[in-house]
């Protein structure tokens, strides 16, 4: 039996949330996990990640979580709690619901810009690409109304200048348009002098960064990503957008908690390009998941990320596998934030050339979690928290670490 959390009565639920079932294991489903002792985890370890993953779920905001911890690469924790489809706020009782589970596939938003910036910089370890270059160098006519001077590791880093496109360049149809995407993206100006401040590129970037791709290869970004890194590596997800085939499979996106206010939902259409109830349903249309959008549509799991991230973990291989050189892994990781707020956001999170970097702990929240962290966590995990809560704080968590904590959001 689903119920409602409790809210005071005839008083909206202002939190906008979903129903929960009585018995919080008829929604519940765990993959395959090694013993977490075994890898030299502490007795107990999945349990309390498990309880207060329940705990969370409870809150009513989280349709669907999904969480995987992996321990010097070996799964040690990877579980599902929720509905993929079907349990939404405005979704009425009758609707026929489909449980989540490890397997999946969530649209992953923002986490998708760790993705994108691997590609590049495994363009940067073949000699392609220099962090350092100008993008007019491989995209000559962007270089005009004040760009000419921004560079790879700018953009990477958030410090171009240019945060956010015009709203008319954000439609599927004007993305889908290579030769219109293109003009589009070369048309805007530098908000800000190129590389003075951090300013959170929240689609832009990814465009940019995609094209950049396109132009050294002669194939687009996600072409390039699944040819020299997921079929290899055997990834069944992970890519931008899927097929017409799997938009059934995919965990629906709704909208949870307190709908933000000015001035935080001007500051997010700013940033987005639509107001935030529209980015939530953006992800649940085909069309949007047909294109490809470097900053914001890889779709995967918690498991398939936290994998792909093991290789900034393992400092660029992956099962036996040499995806780039530990050299190229550390320069990515070198930090480029200073100490100033994020004139998109308001508060700086600390970039590398793509990697948000966190402390030297790794946790799904960061460097200092409150909420799942069970006991102080030991190094050499990678881990990935999905959920499919779409509000104006939320983020889907991928990290991983030896020394310190590596998170691309």
């Amino acid at each position: 039996m689903l119920t409602r959390v409790r809210n005071l009565s005839k008083l909206p639920d202002l939190l906008h949330r979903s129903r929960i079932p009585d018995d919080i294991e008829s929604v519940a489903s765990i993959g395959a996990e090694a013993e977490p002792t075994e890898l030299g985890l502490p007795p107990g370890y999945a349990e309390r990640i498990w309880r207060r993953m329940q705990v969370v779920y409870r809150s009513g905001v989280h349709p669907a979580i999904q969480v995987c911890i992996r321990r010097h690469g070996v799964v040690v924790f990877d579980r599902a709690l929720g509905h993929a489809q079907g349990n939404g706020p405005d979704d009425p009782p009758e609707t026929p619901k489909v449980p989540a589970t490890p397997s999946t596939p969530f649209v992953t938003y923002s986490a998708s810009k760790g993705v994108t910036a691997f590609v590049v910089h495994l363009l940067v370890d073949r000699g392609l690409i220099e962090l350092n270059a100008p993008i007019c160098r491989y995209i000559p006519e962007y270089g005009c109304h004040g760009k000419e001077s921004i560079t790879i590791g700018q953009v990477l880093a958030h410090r171009s200048g240019v945060a956010n496109v015009p709203r008319e360049a954000l439609t599927a149809e004007a993305v889908a348009d290579r030769a219109l995407l293109v003009r589009n993206l070369c048309a805007v100006r530098p908000s800000v002098a190129p590389g003075r401040f951090q300013s959170y590129h929240a689609l832009s970037g990814g465009f940019i960064l995609g094209e950049v791709v396109h132009r050294v290869t002669g194939k687009d970004i996600r072409t390039v990503l699944a040819e020299e890194i997921l079929n290899p590596l055997g990834f069944r997800w992970t890519n931008y957008g899927v097929a017409p085939r799997d938009f059934p499979a995919l965990a629906r996106n709704y909208r949870t908690g307190l709908a933000p206010l000015p001035p935080l939902s001007l500051a997010m259409e700013r940033l987005l390009g639509v107001s935030f109830a529209e980015a939530v349903e953006t992800g649940n249309d085909p069309a949007y998941l047909s294109i490809i959008a470097p900053a914001a549509n890889v779709v995967s799991t918690a498991n398939e990320l936290s994998r792909f991230y093991e290789i900034f973990r393992r400092g660029g291989e992956l099962d036996g596998v040499r995806v780039v050189r530990p050299e190229t892994i550390a320069a990515a990781l070198v930090p480029q934030s200073r100490t100033e707020p994020d004139l998109s956001l308001g508060m700086n999170f600390g970039f590398g050339y793509g990697p948000m970097l966190g402390g030297r702990v790794v946790s799904l929240f960061g460097a200092r979690p409150r909420r799942l962290r069970p006991t102080p966590p030991p190094t050499d995990l990678a881990s990935t928290w999905v959920t499919r809560r779409a509000r104006a704080s939320s983020a889907h968590s991928a990290t991983a670490g030896r020394r310190r904590n590596y998170r691309c959001t």
